[in-house]
């Protein structure tokens, strides 16, 4: 078991993992990173960063980390969404992105094509969809 710390700004479930790491087979996990000091998530996503890069898997070795950035703040009547990459949707032959016409998007995708690459990974515009403070990941969840 690996002990994060906390989740993005934003997200009103104080912090679900799916909107800030998620494994995507037994030894690799993706993780957003932050890289504005001046941003409220940066010390939270820096600490889970080392803290994923310390820890181990069953048989000894080290995960396999992939870091993917997160966007420009989302703001929505004033209040900060969890706008994450992370937050992703994993289906048989295809991965959904959130993305929102940020400067990092292109950056996301292909840093998660590079964990997914036997299936095509599609950029689906979330900038409405977060207004209910989750993504494509958080939608799924019961219909899967």
């Amino acid at each position: 078991m690996i002990w994060l710390g906390c989740g993005i700004a934003g997200d009103d479930t104080h912090g679900h993992v799916d909107d800030f790491c998620r494994f995507v087979n037994r030894n690799t996990v993706v993780v957003c990173k932050e890289t504005d000091k001046n941003d409220v998530n940066y010390f939270a996503m820096q600490d889970n960063l080392s803290r994923l890069k310390d820890a181990k898997i069953e048989d000894g070795s080290p995960l396999r980390v992939v870091e993917i950035p997160l966007p420009r703040p989302v703001y929505y009547k004033g209040n900060r969404l969890p706008a994450s990459y992370a937050n992703f949707l994993i289906m048989e032959k295809a991965v959904l992105v959130p993305v929102y016409q940020d400067v990092n998007d292109a950056k996301a995708l292909t840093a998660i094509k590079s964990v997914f690459p036997d299936r095509d990974v599609v950029g689906v515009s979330a900038s409405n969809i977060i207004w209910g403070r989750g993504s494509l990941h958080c939608l799924s969840h019961e219909l899967l």
